[in-house]
């Protein structure tokens, strides 16, 4: 099997853009297959494109989460949507919020600046995960926007702690980790850019 062999690098070193970083501890280089890199690769993508769906379901309602009653009935860009005046944040906190935060989601549900922030965070989050630029901001901002959204309803449906909101955090910090960006998206040319150079934290 073809193998990515990556060169150990001092980690100050502002170049470096491989996809993965040496194993802590390990003393040489870390070594990935080109099928890890590209699988990686693709989980970045596969997690952004969800992030964008999410978005756009919310702003113009197609009648997935958003635009479909309880009985099952579709209103396609009706008033659920975001741009007619919809809250994409109002059903999930006010009506699914429960535990130890519920009171406080409860008390911001439907905010305006609770859905500006939801859904700037859909996009820009979706953007450079499809994309792999941003990953630093991307992937953490991920991590904790999916961390807030299982804390909304505690404990879990069919865990006592764990599901698909932590694992979804846990990826996110992964693919960061992994510099994934770099393969099969723009990870390298983002971060080669000068804007990146002045601010690392947008690599």
């Amino acid at each position: 099997m073809a193998t990515i062999h990556v060169p150990h690098r001092h980690r100050t070193d502002p170049t470096t853009t491989d996809p993965t970083t040496k194993a802590a501890g390990s003393g040489g280089p870390m070594i990935i297959s080109e099928a890890a890199a590209k699988a990686l690769a693709l989980l970045r993508i596969t997690f952004g494109l969800t992030f964008l769906w999410a978005f756009f379901d919310k702003l113009l309602a197609l009648g997935y989460a958003t635009g479909r009653d309880d009985a099952g009935n579709v209103d396609r860009f009706g008033n659920a949507a975001w741009i007619h005046g919809g809250s994409p944040t109002e059903g999930f906190l006010k009506f699914g919020a429960d535990g130890p935060f519920a009171d406080f989601y409860r008390s911001i549900a439907g905010a305006a600046w609770v859905d500006w922030a939801f859904m700037l965070a859909l996009l820009g989050i979706g953007v450079a995960l499809t994309f792999g630029i941003g990953m630093r901001l991307a992937g953490f901002g991920g991590a904790v926007l999916y961390l807030m959204m299982w804390s909304v309803a505690l404990p879990p449906a069919n865990n006592p702690v764990l599901d698909e909101h932590v694992l979804g955090a846990i990826s996110l910090v992964a693919l960061t980790l992994a510099n994934a960006g770099t393969v099969w998206g723009l990870g390298k040319r983002w971060a080669s850019s000068t804007l990146v150079a002045k601010v690392p934290l947008l690599r």
